[in-house]
């Protein structure tokens, strides 16, 4: 990116409230209340300070949430709190702070989703859905993924196959191992850890992969599916998928908002903008050529950040009640910390709070939502193969 977007370190002390609203459960008679009408909870622009949660009125159980407006009280029951607060603190109005999207929370959720499935497909017909994962090299990042997504499997029932090469293997042994992953039944997602070592033809590789068990959904076929109207890839890449369902699951609304993603690379910064289009938001694309990415970012409703570059996004940058999601990933020195650095994102975090109506944090934001993608993809595919409904 140009020099006016380098690396800055933002780190103050905000008091921000880590918890989600998923959804209030109204008394029969009232309609549900969405998130964004909570006050300190903004969504893409617009407040309504009118409104306020209070737990004042004595004659309602002691702990429910209320909304007051002009014509008086309305009773919700309790709702539920998606992290580490207690439900009458979530209550408490959070008049500086923007709404931090729990992660690893939502994924975990997922999660639980997967194995009821997972569960339900082995006593239906007796398949369990498998995974096969190639890795080339012992890069340390890459040997980390790897072992992550195998624990990810376990734990929702998924049969895991690895295969490990090493650094100076021959693009023919890749090829050989996908081909026949792509003919046994039994493997229903085969992913590719990348980076591969430079002297392979990465495209011819992920290109081999079946477009029926291409998982992470970077096959060609799949990305054309995606930009075409009236067609459906199979899959779509885990990251950005994870990037939409947070925003769905935290009932954000996507149609007619300006949404701005920083970044447009092939794996998470251009099927972004498609999905976004998908969801009928009007997406402009910021990238390392663009000429006046503070200004453009600044208009957005909604910010995907997926740039590699840490704490490049600032409070100057974001719009009031703007929804940010933050993909990055960066370690940057720190020597406080045991491992001599620390984890920070591509937005500067501590600033988005005091702006923003809701952020991911880094990490325990989008991170934990890729692999569950990955998940939710070698399921569908395992559904798709066996015409599993």
């Amino acid at each position: 990116m140009a020099s006016s977007m380098a690396f800055a370190d933002c780190s103050t002390s905000a008091p921000t409230r880590t918890f989600l609203f998923s959804r209030l459960r109204p008394c029969r008679g009232l309609p549900s209340i969405p998130p964004h009408l909570l006050r300190g909870l903004p969504v893409a622009g617009f407040r309504l300070p009118s409104l306020r949660i209070t737990n004042s009125p004595s004659s309602f159980p002691k702990g429910n949430a209320f909304l007051r407006n002009k014509q008086g009280f309305r009773h919700f029951r309790p709702f539920t709190v998606l992290a580490s607060v207690s439900a009458s603190e979530a209550a408490i109005s959070t008049e500086a702070s923007a709404m931090v999207i729990d992660g690893k929370s939502i994924a975990k959720e997922i999660r639980h989703e997967i194995t009821t499935e997972i569960s339900r497909m082995k006593d239906e017909i007796g398949v369990i859905p498998g995974l096969a994962v190639i890795l080339v090299g012992d890069r340390k990042d890459s040997t980390t993924y790897v072992r992550n997504k195998k624990k990810a499997c376990e734990s929702v029932g998924i049969k895991s196959y690895e295969v490990c090469l090493p650094e100076d293997s021959t693009e023919e042994e890749v090829l050989k191992f996908i081909s026949g992953f792509n003919d046994d039944p039994e493997v229903h997602g085969i992913l590719v850890q990348l980076p591969l070592p430079s002297h392979m033809n990465e495209q011819n590789i992920l290109n081999a992969v079946s477009i029926e068990k291409d998982v992470d959904g970077f096959h060609p076929l799949n990305i054309g599916r995606l930009a075409m109207r009236g067609r459906e890839p199979l899959f779509v890449p885990c990251t950005p998928k994870g990037c939409i369902e947070l925003l769905h699951r935290c009932n954000i609304d996507i149609k007619g908002k300006q949404a701005v993603v920083i970044g447009r690379s092939n794996i998470v910064g251009m099927p972004a903008a498609l999905l976004l289009l998908r969801e009928d938001a009007t997406v402009s694309i910021v990238h390392s050529r663009t000429k006046n990415p503070e200004e453009i970012t600044s208009q957005a409703d909604i910010i995907i950040a997926a740039v590699g570059q840490p704490n490049m996004v600032r409070g100057s940058w974001i719009k009031p009640g703007a929804v940010i999601i933050d993909v990055g990933i960066n370690p940057v020195e720190d020597a406080t910390s045991p491992r001599g650095y620390r984890l920070v994102g591509d937005v500067c975090y501590e600033e988005a709070c005091k702006i923003a109506s809701a952020v991911t944090p880094v990490p325990g934001g989008v991170g934990p939502m890729t692999i569950a993608m990955l998940l939710s993809n070698t399921l569908s595919s395992a559904k798709r193969m066996h015409n599993f409904q």
